[in-house]
């Protein structure tokens, strides 16, 4: 169990690099690493404080690329650029609860499907980040600092990790009655190879199943494991 677990925390954070050190950059570290609050966690506790922080910053990165990508989109929010949209999307959360009126308040599931919905016409980037958010909040207690009390499902950890691969291919695929994708991501032609978009999926994807898999394995219960068509897959419940 102690080398399963040494493996996956290592596995975990360098999956979980926000920056790459081939940037010359270094691997954050988290603020509270020496606080007197860590004396009450274990180590599958940190390591959920790592795992969705990181994914947060994933979707954070996705968003602002999302914005840039797509201005129209952004243009149909706010007249603000879209660095300003993505704080107050995320450092807000004491205002708007992650509840948006632009949206219907809808979360979840039910805000990724609002993106690709022919009859929406508001900014489609929102309701997509949004759903993705608070899909993993949800799936973690809707908390984002882990205790020994604490508690998280391993199902509800990968059936999220499968949601993210669905809502990723929507993203690449979904397209409109003109046949035009509701929103660019990657780009590849003669002159540009862009696969930013899913690099980063990937990485989301990578350490929910990680995690998923510790703790599975740390209280010896079976993940019952979906294998389906991304094309025609519906949402797992978490």
């Amino acid at each position: 169990m102690r080398v399963l677990l040494i493996l996956a925390a290592c596995s975990l954070i360098s999956a979980c690099a926000t920056n790459s050190p081939v940037e010359g950059k270094p691997i954050p570290e988290r603020d509270d690493r020496s606080s007197a609050n860590q004396l009450m966690k274990n180590d599958f506790d940190r390591m959920a404080d790592v795992e969705l922080e990181e994914n947060t910053q994933s979707l954070r990165n996705l968003m602002l690329k999302l914005y840039r990508r797509n201005p129209h989109e952004l243009a149909k929010s706010t007249a603000d650029n879209a660095e300003k949209m993505v704080e107050w999307v995320f450092e807000g959360e004491s205002q708007h609860h992650w509840q948006f009126k632009e949206i219907g308040n809808k979360q979840g599931t039910d805000a990724i499907f609002l993106a690709f919905d022919a009859d929406y016409q508001n900014d489609r980037v929102l309701p997509f980040i949004v759903g993705l958010q608070t899909m993993l909040a949800k799936a973690h207690g809707n908390k984002t600092d882990f205790y020994l009390t604490d508690k998280i499902e391993p199902q509800s950890l990968y059936n999220v990790a499968r949601n993210i691969e669905i809502a990723a291919w929507k993203l690449s695929n979904a397209r409109d009655a003109d046949g035009n994708l509701y929103l660019l991501t990657n780009e590849i032609n003669d002159k540009d190879r862009n696969l930013s978009f899913e690099r980063e999926f990937g990485k989301m994807i990578g350490r929910t199943d990680l995690y998923a898999i510790a703790l599975a394995e740390k209280s010896q219960r079976m993940i019952s494991r979906v294998m389906q068509s991304l094309a025609t897959a519906a949402f797992l419940p978490f």
